[in-house]
Protein backbone atom coordinates (compact mmCIF):
# COMPACT_ATOMS: atom_id res chain seq x y z
CA UNK A 1 0.00 0.00 0.00
CA UNK A 2 2.75 2.60 1.17
CA UNK A 3 4.75 1.41 -2.22
CA UNK A 4 1.20 2.38 -4.49
CA UNK A 5 1.04 6.01 -2.81
CA UNK A 6 4.54 6.56 -3.22
CA UNK A 7 4.44 5.92 -6.75
CA UNK A 8 1.38 7.87 -6.93
CA UNK A 9 2.76 10.86 -5.74
CA UNK A 10 5.93 10.35 -7.75
CA UNK A 11 3.27 10.68 -11.01
CA UNK A 12 1.22 13.19 -9.87
CA UNK A 13 3.68 15.98 -8.48
CA UNK A 14 5.69 17.00 -11.93
CA UNK A 15 1.81 17.34 -13.32
CA UNK A 16 1.04 19.74 -10.40
CA UNK A 17 3.78 21.55 -10.66
CA UNK A 18 3.40 21.94 -14.04
CA UNK A 19 -0.18 23.02 -13.87
CA UNK A 20 0.98 25.66 -11.29
CA UNK A 21 3.87 26.71 -13.12
CA UNK A 22 1.33 27.49 -16.41
CA UNK A 23 -1.30 28.84 -14.21
CA UNK A 24 1.54 31.86 -12.64
CA UNK A 25 2.87 32.24 -16.38
CA UNK A 26 -0.82 32.76 -17.97
CA UNK A 27 -1.66 35.21 -14.63
CA UNK A 28 1.29 37.19 -15.56
CA UNK A 29 0.97 37.24 -18.81
CA UNK A 30 -2.83 38.37 -18.56
CA UNK A 31 -2.26 41.32 -15.78
CA UNK A 32 0.89 41.00 -14.46
CA UNK A 33 3.52 42.71 -16.81
CA UNK A 34 5.03 46.29 -17.30
CA UNK A 35 7.06 47.36 -20.25
CA UNK A 36 10.13 49.38 -19.04
CA UNK A 37 10.13 53.17 -20.88
CA UNK A 38 12.32 56.24 -21.56
CA UNK A 39 11.22 59.49 -19.38
CA UNK A 40 12.42 62.69 -19.69
CA UNK A 41 11.56 62.91 -15.38
CA UNK A 42 7.83 64.23 -16.15
CA UNK A 43 6.16 61.02 -15.16
CA UNK A 44 5.14 59.78 -11.79
CA UNK A 45 3.64 56.62 -10.75
CA UNK A 46 -0.11 56.54 -11.16
CA UNK A 47 -0.37 59.02 -14.46
CA UNK A 48 -1.65 57.68 -17.63
CA UNK A 49 0.71 57.67 -20.12
CA UNK A 50 1.27 57.72 -24.13
CA UNK A 51 4.53 57.13 -26.31
CA UNK A 52 6.40 59.96 -27.13
CA UNK A 53 6.02 61.20 -30.79
CA UNK A 54 9.68 62.15 -31.00
CA UNK A 55 11.07 59.13 -29.56
CA UNK A 56 8.89 55.91 -29.18
CA UNK A 57 11.16 54.88 -26.02
CA UNK A 58 9.89 56.82 -23.95
CA UNK A 59 6.92 58.05 -22.74
CA UNK A 60 4.72 61.19 -21.38
CA UNK A 61 1.77 61.85 -20.00
CA UNK A 62 -1.23 61.49 -22.08
CA UNK A 63 -3.32 64.39 -23.34
CA UNK A 64 -6.79 64.58 -23.50
CA UNK A 65 -6.64 65.61 -27.29
CA UNK A 66 -4.78 61.87 -28.00
CA UNK A 67 -6.72 60.13 -26.38
CA UNK A 68 -6.61 57.26 -28.70
CA UNK A 69 -2.68 57.17 -27.85
CA UNK A 70 -3.40 55.99 -24.41
CA UNK A 71 -0.97 53.04 -23.63
CA UNK A 72 -1.67 52.37 -19.88
CA UNK A 73 -0.51 53.36 -16.42
CA UNK A 74 2.65 54.35 -14.72
CA UNK A 75 3.42 51.81 -12.07
CA UNK A 76 6.42 50.46 -9.65
CA UNK A 77 8.51 47.73 -10.55
CA UNK A 78 7.91 45.36 -8.19
CA UNK A 79 3.53 46.40 -8.62
CA UNK A 80 3.66 43.30 -11.35
CA UNK A 81 5.01 40.40 -11.46
CA UNK A 82 6.88 40.52 -14.67
CA UNK A 83 8.79 43.39 -15.54
CA UNK A 84 10.18 44.25 -19.06
CA UNK A 85 13.21 45.85 -18.62
CA UNK A 86 15.59 48.22 -20.78
CA UNK A 87 19.05 49.96 -20.68
CA UNK A 88 19.95 51.00 -17.33
CA UNK A 89 21.88 54.10 -18.36
CA UNK A 90 18.27 55.63 -19.11
CA UNK A 91 16.26 57.13 -16.81
CA UNK A 92 13.02 54.58 -17.08
CA UNK A 93 9.24 53.63 -15.62
CA UNK A 94 7.08 50.79 -16.03
CA UNK A 95 3.98 51.03 -17.86
CA UNK A 96 0.93 48.26 -17.04
CA UNK A 97 -1.81 48.01 -19.98
CA UNK A 98 -4.10 45.71 -17.85
CA UNK A 99 -4.55 45.30 -14.40
CA UNK A 100 -5.67 46.77 -11.39
CA UNK A 101 -3.23 49.47 -10.54
CA UNK A 102 -3.57 52.80 -8.93
CA UNK A 103 -4.22 55.49 -10.75
CA UNK A 104 -4.25 59.37 -10.62
CA UNK A 105 -7.49 60.67 -11.00
CA UNK A 106 -9.24 64.34 -10.29
CA UNK A 107 -12.78 65.35 -9.74
CA UNK A 108 -13.29 67.52 -12.84
CA UNK A 109 -16.73 65.09 -14.06
CA UNK A 110 -17.37 64.87 -10.38
CA UNK A 111 -16.67 62.28 -7.58
CA UNK A 112 -15.07 59.11 -9.05
CA UNK A 113 -16.98 55.86 -8.07
CA UNK A 114 -16.55 52.11 -8.16
CA UNK A 115 -17.65 51.14 -11.61
CA UNK A 116 -17.38 54.34 -13.28
CA UNK A 117 -15.56 54.26 -16.53
CA UNK A 118 -12.26 56.46 -16.48
CA UNK A 119 -10.68 58.75 -19.23
CA UNK A 120 -8.10 60.94 -19.64
CA UNK A 121 -9.14 64.94 -17.83
CA UNK A 122 -7.73 68.28 -18.93
CA UNK A 123 -4.86 67.73 -16.77
CA UNK A 124 -2.26 65.59 -18.88
CA UNK A 125 -1.95 61.97 -17.14
CA UNK A 126 -4.65 62.45 -14.89
CA UNK A 127 -7.71 60.26 -15.54
CA UNK A 128 -11.28 61.43 -14.46
CA UNK A 129 -14.96 60.01 -14.59
CA UNK A 130 -15.52 59.49 -17.91
CA UNK A 131 -18.50 60.89 -19.79
CA UNK A 132 -19.81 60.69 -23.95
CA UNK A 133 -17.89 63.44 -24.89
CA UNK A 134 -14.12 61.02 -24.78
CA UNK A 135 -13.48 58.15 -27.53
CA UNK A 136 -11.42 55.70 -25.20
CA UNK A 137 -10.99 54.95 -22.01
CA UNK A 138 -8.27 53.34 -20.05
CA UNK A 139 -10.87 50.86 -17.63
CA UNK A 140 -13.28 50.76 -14.63
CA UNK A 141 -12.34 52.15 -10.93
CA UNK A 142 -12.25 49.56 -8.60
CA UNK A 143 -12.09 52.24 -5.43
CA UNK A 144 -13.32 55.62 -4.95
CA UNK A 145 -12.24 59.20 -4.62
CA UNK A 146 -14.26 62.01 -3.50
CA UNK A 147 -12.10 64.86 -3.73
CA UNK A 148 -12.09 64.78 0.32
CA UNK A 149 -9.99 62.00 1.25
CA UNK A 150 -6.71 60.80 0.42
CA UNK A 151 -6.74 64.15 -1.56
CA UNK A 152 -2.76 64.34 -3.63
CA UNK A 153 -2.90 67.71 -5.06
CA UNK A 154 -5.40 70.33 -6.41
CA UNK A 155 -5.34 72.35 -9.46
CA UNK A 156 -7.06 75.38 -11.04
CA UNK A 157 -8.98 74.25 -14.57
CA UNK A 158 -9.85 77.25 -17.11
CA UNK A 159 -13.43 76.68 -17.60
CA UNK A 160 -16.03 78.60 -20.05
CA UNK A 161 -18.12 79.57 -16.30
CA UNK A 162 -14.56 80.68 -14.82
CA UNK A 163 -11.70 79.14 -12.99
CA UNK A 164 -12.98 75.76 -11.07
CA UNK A 165 -10.70 74.11 -8.46
CA UNK A 166 -10.44 69.81 -8.69
CA UNK A 167 -9.01 67.50 -6.45
CA UNK A 168 -6.75 65.05 -7.57
CA UNK A 169 -5.97 61.73 -5.55
CA UNK A 170 -5.61 57.71 -6.84
CA UNK A 171 -8.45 55.41 -7.02
CA UNK A 172 -7.70 51.78 -8.36
CA UNK A 173 -8.64 51.24 -11.69
CA UNK A 174 -9.43 47.83 -13.61
CA UNK A 175 -7.38 48.82 -17.24
CA UNK A 176 -8.61 47.50 -19.97
CA UNK A 177 -8.04 50.34 -22.69
CA UNK A 178 -10.89 50.28 -25.28
CA UNK A 179 -13.14 52.47 -27.28
CA UNK A 180 -15.67 54.72 -24.58
CA UNK A 181 -19.09 52.86 -24.85
CA UNK A 182 -20.70 55.93 -23.50
CA UNK A 183 -19.49 58.25 -26.26
CA UNK A 184 -22.00 59.18 -29.30
CA UNK A 185 -20.95 58.00 -32.45
CA UNK A 186 -18.50 60.37 -34.28
CA UNK A 187 -18.87 58.93 -37.80
CA UNK A 188 -20.47 60.72 -40.64
CA UNK A 189 -19.82 63.58 -42.75
CA UNK A 190 -16.14 65.25 -41.47
CA UNK A 191 -16.51 68.53 -39.20
CA UNK A 192 -15.61 72.08 -40.41
CA UNK A 193 -12.41 72.44 -38.02
CA UNK A 194 -14.16 76.34 -37.23
CA UNK A 195 -17.00 74.56 -36.30
CA UNK A 196 -15.32 72.15 -34.11
CA UNK A 197 -13.04 75.20 -32.56
CA UNK A 198 -16.29 77.00 -31.70
CA UNK A 199 -18.28 74.06 -29.61
CA UNK A 200 -15.07 72.77 -28.13
CA UNK A 201 -14.63 76.40 -27.12
CA UNK A 202 -18.33 76.74 -25.82
CA UNK A 203 -18.56 73.48 -23.93
CA UNK A 204 -14.54 73.70 -22.35
CA UNK A 205 -14.37 70.07 -23.67
CA UNK A 206 -13.93 67.82 -26.59
CA UNK A 207 -17.92 67.77 -28.41
CA UNK A 208 -18.86 64.57 -30.55
CA UNK A 209 -19.57 65.68 -34.17
CA UNK A 210 -23.58 64.67 -34.02
CA UNK A 211 -23.79 66.82 -30.83
CA UNK A 212 -22.42 69.51 -32.97
CA UNK A 213 -24.42 68.72 -36.14
CA UNK A 214 -27.64 68.69 -34.01
CA UNK A 215 -26.72 71.94 -32.29
CA UNK A 216 -26.01 73.60 -35.55
CA UNK A 217 -29.68 71.91 -37.09
CA UNK A 218 -30.70 74.36 -33.75
CA UNK A 219 -29.53 77.59 -34.18
CA UNK A 220 -30.20 77.14 -38.09
CA UNK A 221 -33.75 76.61 -37.53
CA UNK A 222 -33.59 78.96 -34.83
CA UNK A 223 -32.31 82.16 -36.85
CA UNK A 224 -34.71 81.18 -39.58
CA UNK A 225 -37.60 81.42 -37.20
CA UNK A 226 -36.33 84.53 -35.66
CA UNK A 227 -35.43 86.33 -38.97
CA UNK A 228 -38.54 85.26 -40.31
CA UNK A 229 -40.64 87.20 -37.81
CA UNK A 230 -38.44 90.33 -37.63
CA UNK A 231 -39.00 90.31 -41.21
CA UNK A 232 -42.21 90.05 -41.68
CA UNK A 233 -43.36 91.79 -38.59
CA UNK A 234 -40.70 94.98 -40.00
CA UNK A 235 -43.21 94.64 -43.71
CA UNK A 236 -46.51 94.58 -42.57
CA UNK A 237 -45.89 97.46 -40.38
CA UNK A 238 -44.66 99.43 -43.12
CA UNK A 239 -47.48 98.57 -45.62
CA UNK A 240 -49.77 99.51 -42.96
CA UNK A 241 -48.42 102.85 -41.97
CA UNK A 242 -48.53 103.14 -45.86
CA UNK A 243 -52.18 102.21 -46.28
CA UNK A 244 -53.55 104.05 -42.63
CA UNK A 245 -50.79 106.66 -41.40
CA UNK A 246 -53.37 107.98 -38.89
CA UNK A 247 -52.87 104.49 -37.13
CA UNK A 248 -48.69 105.00 -36.86
CA UNK A 249 -48.62 104.65 -32.82
CA UNK A 250 -50.71 101.67 -32.72
CA UNK A 251 -48.68 99.74 -35.54
CA UNK A 252 -45.11 101.16 -34.00
CA UNK A 253 -46.70 99.18 -30.78
CA UNK A 254 -47.52 96.16 -32.39
CA UNK A 255 -43.74 96.16 -34.55
CA UNK A 256 -42.39 96.62 -31.03
CA UNK A 257 -44.47 93.41 -30.24
CA UNK A 258 -43.30 91.74 -33.08
CA UNK A 259 -39.75 92.34 -32.51
CA UNK A 260 -39.46 91.35 -28.62
CA UNK A 261 -40.87 88.28 -29.46
CA UNK A 262 -38.51 87.37 -32.53
CA UNK A 263 -35.41 88.18 -29.88
CA UNK A 264 -37.61 86.13 -27.31
CA UNK A 265 -36.93 83.34 -30.02
CA UNK A 266 -33.52 84.12 -30.94
CA UNK A 267 -32.50 83.83 -27.02
CA UNK A 268 -34.11 80.72 -26.40
CA UNK A 269 -32.80 79.26 -29.28
CA UNK A 270 -29.32 80.43 -28.26
CA UNK A 271 -29.60 79.32 -24.74
CA UNK A 272 -30.82 75.75 -25.63
CA UNK A 273 -27.87 75.20 -28.28
CA UNK A 274 -25.67 76.11 -25.41
CA UNK A 275 -27.24 73.70 -23.16
CA UNK A 276 -26.62 70.95 -25.25
CA UNK A 277 -23.22 71.72 -25.69
CA UNK A 278 -22.27 71.71 -22.25
CA UNK A 279 -24.34 68.98 -20.75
Amino acid sequence: MADRVSRWIRWVSPLAVLAIALLGVGQASAQSISQAYGTDGNVQKGMIVMINAKNSKKVQPLSNKKDVSMLGVAVAANDTVVSLGMEASMAHVYVASTGKYETLVSTQNGPVKAGDLISISAIDGIGMKADDSQGTILGKAVSTFNGQQNVSGTMQLNTSAGKRDVAIGLAVVDISISRNPLAVSVSGPPIPSFLKKAGDSVSGKPVSTVRLYVSLAILLVVLFLSSNILYGGIRSSIQAVGRNPLAKKSIIRGLIQVVVTGLIVLVIGLFSVYLLLRL
